[in-house]
């Protein structure tokens, strides 16, 4: 039995309880949330102990993983610690708001001898899985154009006030476009060399942007946009489209995969997941209880989650400066933080 302790009982972590309940092998053995009152409601609904403070999980024999499913700026200093106590993370996106703290966590997580899975839930519902295996196998050829899109609402129930400020974190892009970025990058397999961008708070008064827009250069000459917007409606866009050598690929979360060659589209079988957040988080328990028991890299490396806020880092130097910028290149020490 893999014990689980929760630090950031909140509304995400919610939905992590709601994809283990179908899993076995997993228990939720303590929670701690931003108030005593949150975390006793988390666990008289979850079960697990009510923990004062984030730290004692630490310190619990029985948890062997910790979910991090806090405010961004607390992931750094909260999986660090964990690694130091020997406990293996799982991380939900974005990895940190800096470069730098994420090689900082890969780090720890090397020496501490732990496990440590960035929670891009992209990487494991049922159309990305699709796309990215038909792109694997040569569908459409070797992917040189791409284009990628968030636009969803921004002022959801479970905003809070550190969603506004860069320093813990916030803005559109990091909170919600990340997923569009991230999808784009998997299925461009190429890393990013280069971003240009552009950025306002086109709908909302506040100081961090409601809607980036990239340009993104990719190793081997490969080109893509990048749209985040967070608007006022409920209706969303959440898609991708991947223009091979041989072929034209479209994913949508809703509608599944299409390839498109010879002026014609297929719909691919097995693309279409009801439920795909429910799944995807439980696919996500099953790599890291893969990853605990067998000492497999997991499925999202910290160098190519960390890649993604070094885009975004770039991409606002871009946006404040009006010039084109270069991606910093992952340190060699922390090569074996790809995954498999």
């Amino acid at each position: 039995m893999i014990g689980i302790g929760i630090a950031g009982a909140g509304h995400f972590a919610a939905q992590h309880m709601r994809a283990l309940e179908g899993l076995a092998d997993f228990r939720l053995i303590a929670a701690s949330a931003g108030s005593p009152e949150s975390t006793g409601r988390f666990v008289a609904t979850h079960g697990g102990r009510a923990c004062a403070d984030w730290r004692e999980l630490l310190d619990d024999p029985a948890i062997d993983v910790i979910l991090i499913a806090t405010p961004h700026h607390l992931h750094a200093p909260m999986a660090i610690a964990a690694a130091g106590a020997g406990k293996h993370v799982l991380v939900e996106k974005p990895m940190a708001p800096s470069f730098a703290d994420c090689v900082a966590m890969a780090r720890a997580a090397e020496a501490g001898g732990v496990q440590l899975l960035v929670a891009h839930v992209m990487r494991f519902v049922a159309p990305c899985l699709a796309a990215r295996e038909a792109i694997a196998a040569g569908r459409i050829g070797r992917p040189r154009v791409g284009r990628s899109a968030m636009m969803k609402r921004w002022m959801e129930a479970n905003r809070q006030p550190w969603h506004l400020a860069r320093e813990s974190g916030g803005g559109m892009l990091l909170t919600a476009g990340i997923h569009a970025l991230d999808r784009l990058v998997w299925l461009m397999d190429a890393d990013v060399e280069r971003v240009a961008a552009m950025s306002a708070a086109s709908f909302h008064d506040q100081p961090v942007p409601d809607v980036d827009l990239l340009l993104l250069r990719f190793a081997g000459g490969g080109l893509a946009t990048l749209t985040s917007a967070g608007y006022r409606d409920t209706t969303g866009v959440n898609d991708t489209e991947i223009v091979g050598e041989d072929g034209i690929l479209r994913l949508d979360l809703i509608r599944g995969v299409e390839i498109g060659q010879g002026g014609h589209w297929t719909s691919l079988p097995g693309a279409m997941e009801a439920d795909w957040l429910r799944h995807g988080l439980a696919r996500e328990w099953l790599a890291m209880r893969a990853a605990i028991r067998d000492g497999t890299r997991p499925p999202v490396g910290a160098a190519e989650a960390g890649a993604l806020i070094a885009c975004i880092a770039a991409a606002e130097t871009a946006a404040a400066t009006g010039r084109e910028q270069t991606l910093p290149v992952w340190p060699e020490a922390g090569r074996d933080q790809r995954s498999a």
